[in-house]
């Protein structure tokens, strides 16, 4: 694969250790980095430092936090390439990610696709994990299922149902939006089993969390953003619950076949498969 047919793209926010693991993780494994365009939403500690310091493909700094619809924007925008892949900057990757993950998703015919995660607590060596359970799942696929933590985003989507919602108040809800605009366009989209990540876990929520005075517990977007679906309270109930039902199936499937699922969760030294 040209490395050129994909650019990889994530916003930061303060929490600079988070980023320096993500950057360290993308040098190590081997990562293309002038296919890397980091998007900084106006960071207060040493992450532009940091980011500096790296042979990026791009860096843009905006002067204020301006969300996450706008930063995946600028970071997708930024080289056009066929996929565009967007993360989180509290993530791990492995070697040979970003092709396992472009090729999954052309294997099943996907237009968004993200990886397995692993979340949580890093006291295990991840990259040895991926090596040895991407061959085992290489063909496991949650239809239907993609995430925001990371996604493949084929050149295709932005023509089809555009691109992020630039709404820096949505605070996080930019994801569900675009999955929902996908969905009503019957886009094949879905998590791979063939490629993984580590996600320490909200990393960049939590900070923003602080600076305005919230509890872990509370949420950072409106309770009315669920109106921006244009959907009766019934049928957002009775979409949840089929999507319930539906990923206790996968899950059910996937640990009957491989004794492990998706989507884990590492804590006290043991994996939790939800």
């Amino acid at each position: 694969m040209n490395n050129e047919s994909f650019s990889i793209t994530f916003a930061c926010h303060n929490a600079a250790s988070y980023t320096r693991l993500c950057l360290e993780s993308l040098v190590r494994n081997h990562a293309p980095l002038e296919r890397l365009v980091v998007v900084d939403n106006g960071s207060t500690d040493d992450t532009v430092c940091l980011l500096q310091s790296y042979p990026l493909g791009q860096l843009i700094l905006n002067r204020q936090n301006l969300g996450c619809g706008v930063a995946w924007n600028q970071g997708a925008l930024a080289f056009q390439s066929e996929w565009s892949i967007i993360m989180n900057n509290d993530v791990l990757v492995p070697a040979g990610f970003f092709q396992a993950l472009i090729h999954a998703a052309s294997r099943h015919g996907l237009l968004i696709a993200s990886p397995a995660l692993i979340e949580g607590d890093h006291d295990y060596v991840f990259e040895d994990f991926a090596a040895t359970s991407a061959p085992i799942m290489q063909q496991a696929l949650r239809p239907g299922f993609p995430h925001a933590v990371c996604m493949a985003v084929h050149q295709s989507v932005w023509q089809e149902i555009g691109y992020f919602s630039p709404t820096p108040s949505l605070w996080g809800y930019e994801d569900t939006l675009f999955f929902h605009h996908a969905r009503q366009k019957d886009l094949p989209m879905g998590t791979v089993g063939a490629a993984w990540l580590h996600h320490f876990g909200s990393i960049t929520q939590n900070e923003i969390r602080r600076e305005r005075g919230l509890s872990s517990r509370q949420g950072l977007g409106s309770r009315t953003h669920y109106r921006l679906l244009h959907q009766s309270w019934l049928l957002r109930k009775l979409e949840k619950f089929r999507r319930k039902r539906l990923l206790a199936h996968y899950r059910a499937q996937e640990l009957s076949r491989y004794q492990m699922t998706l989507h884990g969760i590492r804590t006290h030294q043991s994996f939790e498969w939800l």
